[in-house]
Parts: structure tokens; sequence; C-alpha cells
């Protein structure tokens, strides 16, 4: 493979910038930019260590930096590698990298590096999916998950499933090899309780996907009420700042402003939306539209109205939203006094809780309500495998479908041999979480997903 290099830490300035290095002649190339101090030849260089030196350029000094040495197969590509820290700030780094190209690498591909650890056998396709969870995750137990698929925990798991099937596989065989002991009725016994045993652990995996998607998508949180009912001013001080414009004119939210928080460790995508109300301006009717849509789709409604005035038939209509609808009722203003009559609110039947974003009361009881709603403590905290990865979800459904055709063919007395093709199928199934049977299209998919340097 050629040697590939390319920029790994964030654009932008700061204290230390990464260039990273992979490949069989990256020292090669290394040696033609790099002045070491102490001048050691490569050979005499041990892996894991770190050198002191300057990046030069025709007797030019680029920068003062420090180089990682990995040597292979003992890196995270498995190939020789290296890892230049210079000085922040993307000048310096261009530079750098610059003169890497210039010297016979070549720039990296998004994803290249885990890519190449995943084609040279350090990890298997799970895991390398997991690095990028791992920088995308937006609260810690999404990180935990993300964690725990990238050591193995995922891979296991299938490696057990896959050994079951290949166990009856082998059963399967030795009936049809020696048909004269008679072995198919207690073979098909054998393996409807293997199959059994296989179904209750992918299942088990499939109904994860449930707290994963909500780990990794968050749980979607509209913020709905009629103007100046507090929808912004509950969005500022869930944030703890000035995100949304207030004031005591009607209409001031035209769009949706949407932001994240961690609940219990779980990302709350809230959406602060336009005041719901019959509006004459055209934009504000675009606003109050896009907002029943967003509340439409939300996984849960957070409806606010102002006590200190009467409801009226806007707050009616946004009661109407609710229905059929995970959904918490605050009401606000409870610093001031009270004019509104919220009976019609408590037959709704939803949690109510009384909250001032002025004096930031009963806030905190708002987290508790969506904690106990969702069961947020609960989630990636008994150390449950947890499946949060789409494509894993659905290559686990469709090997949940070929084991009950193969149940079928055993359960309608079809020959024994029949069955081979649904347990085949399951194997090759599976092996497309692990990448053992998975196409290059699909490899090429999920490494673009991955950012440049990594």
């Amino acid at each position: 493979m050629s040697t590939i290099v390319a920029i790994s830490t964030a654009p932008g300035i700061g204290g230390i910038g990464i260039i990273r290095m992979s490949g069989e002649d990256c020292f090669l190339v290394l040696d033609k930019i790099f002045k070491q101090k102490h001048n050691q030849k490569i050979e005499d260089i041990k892996g894991y260590t770190i050198k002191y030196g300057n990046i030069i350029n025709n007797d030019e000094i680029i920068d003062e930096v420090l180089v990682s040495y990995f040597k292979a197969p003992n890196s995270y590509t498995v190939e020789n590698m290296c890892e230049i820290n210079s000085h922040g700030g993307i000048v310096i780094m261009n530079k750098i990298l610059d003169l890497c190209l210039a010297n016979g690498a070549e720039l990296a591909e998004p994803g290249e590096f885990t890519k190449r650890a995943f084609l040279n056998g350090r990890i298997d396709l799970s895991q390398a999916e997991a690095v990028i969870d791992i920088i995308n995750s937006k609260t810690d137990k999404e990180a935990k998950i993300s964690i725990d698929q990238l050591k193995g925990n995922l891979s296991e798991k299938i490696e057990i499933i896959r050994r079951k099937i290949i166990s009856i596989m082998a059963d399967i065989e030795a009936t049809i090899d020696y048909p004269e002991y008679d072995l198919e009725e207690v073979t098909n016994a054998n393996i409807l309780k293997i199959l059994d045993e296989v179904d209750i652990l992918l299942n088990e995996l499939e109904k994860s996907f449930y707290n994963g998607k909500i780990l990794r998508e968050g749980i979607s949180t509209a913020i709905i009420g009629r103007p100046n009912a507090g929808k912004s001013s509950l969005l500022n001080v869930i944030l703890n700042e000035e995100r949304a414009i207030v004031t005591d004119i009607e209409g001031t939210t035209r769009d949706s402003i949407e932001e994240f928080i961690s609940v219990d460790g779980v990302p709350l995508k809230i959406i602060d939306t336009a005041g719901i109300r019959n509006a004459n301006d055209e934009v504000e009717k675009i606003g109050v539209k896009k907002a029943k849509e967003i509340a439409e789709k939300s996984d849960i409604i957070i409806a606010i109205f102002d006590i200190s005035r009467e409801l009226n038939s806007e707050d009616e209509e946004i009661m109407e939203l609710l229905n059929n609808k995970n959904a918490i009722i605050l009401l606000n203003k409870i610093d001031l006094n009270k004019k509104a009559d919220v009976s019609k609110l408590e037959k709704i039947e939803k949690p109510i809780i009384e909250i001032s974003t002025k004096t930031k009361e009963g806030i905190d009881k708002l987290y508790e309500e969506i904690s106990k709603m969702f069961k947020l403590k609960e989630i990636a905290n008994d150390g449950e495998l947890i499946v949060s990865n789409a494509r894993h979800k659905n290559i686990i459904i469709n090997s949940r479908k070929n084991l009950e055709k193969a149940r079928d063919t055993i359960r309608e007395g079809m020959p024994i041999d029949i069955i081979s093709t649904y347990l085949k199928e399951i194997i090759e199934e599976l092996g497309k979480i692990t990448g053992e049977t998975v196409t290059e299209d699909v490899i090429a998919e999920i490494f673009s997903k991955f950012c440049l340097g990594k």
C-alpha cells in the first residue's frame, strides 16, 4: 500500500497540531523533512518513542516538533506509522503536509487510517464503525456504548451466535453422511433447541436498538405554545445562555431553533418553535405550520402555557396536538398572579409541572419527568450490550427472518438438508456486521463518513 498522510486535528488555531502518516515508506518520507536533535538511524529508534527536532525544507526550519514513532505491526494501522506534533495553526500544519506530499506521500482519504486497520486485521468492521461513533458522541453514555463496541463486545456476541449456527450445520452434515443411523429426528429436536437460543440472543440485540437509537440520535423534544408563553425563555434557561431572542412582542420566534442538552447521560434535541396562533403575517404563518409539523414528528412535546393569562382558542389548539403523544404540560409564570383556569389541561391526563422561567423554579422537575418517561437512568447502566447502528439492526432483523424460515422447514417436515440454505444466509448476514462477508461498496460507504486524518 502507498504511504498516506493527513492532518488529524480539527481546523483552526490550537496549541498542538498533528499530521499523521502511515505506510511502508513513511519513515523514508519523514527522514527527508525531519532533522532529529540526536540524529538516530531509523533502525535504532524503538517503536512507541518520541523524538524532538525540526521540520525543515531546504535547510529552512519550518517548525519545532515532536515525532511519535510506531513500527509495524504495532501501530494503529499495523503499518509503519508516525505522528508529527507541530504547533497548532492551519498555516504550519499545511506546510508540513505539503512537504510530506512533495516527498512521496499521498493525501489520505476520509477514514483511510481506520480502513487500513480494518483491512490489515487489527479491528473488524463493527469496531471500525465504533471509532466514528466515539468521535460523534454527544454524551458520556453514547461514548460508553461506542467504546464497548470498539473493545469488540458486539463482535464477541455475534461470534457466539455464529458458532451456534455452525454447530447446527455440523449436525446436519453428520445426519446426511450417516443416514443408516436414523439421526434426523434427534437432530431436528437439537436444531430447534439451538435456534431458540439463537433467537433469544438476536431478539435481545434487536430490542436494544431502541435504547441505542435514543443514545445515538437523542430524544426529539418540541417546545410548543402560543406567543409569549415562555418557549424561548425556557430554551434559554435549559441552555443557560441567551440562545433565543426574548421580547414582549408576540411572534418574535418565526423559525425553529435546535440545540442539544444531556439528561441523565442521554441527548435531548430541544427544538424551540414559533408561537402557535392565527397569524396574519405570511412568514409567521410558515413558522406556525412548521411548529405543528415538528410537534407531530417529535418524540416528546413540552407544551407551555402562560397561567398569568386566561386560556384561549389558541391554547385549545395546542392541547389537541398533545393527543396520542408523549407530552409534558408546563404551567409557566407562577411568579405572577394566576388567571388561567387549568381544569381543561388537567383533563388531558398528561404530567403537569408548574414552573417559572424567570426564577427557574420547577425546571429540575421537568428533567426528572423526562427521565422517568423514557427510563433514561436504566439505559446503558447495567452493562447491557446495546446496538446503536441502523445497519446492524437491519442485519439482525434479516437474520431472524431466515431463522424463522429454518424453523418452518423443520415443522413442515421438509428434508433436513434444506435448512442449511437458511442457516448459511444467517451466517452470511451476521458476517456483514464484522466485515467478513461485506461488499466493497458497503466498506467504501462506511469509511466515507469518517473525518480526514482518522
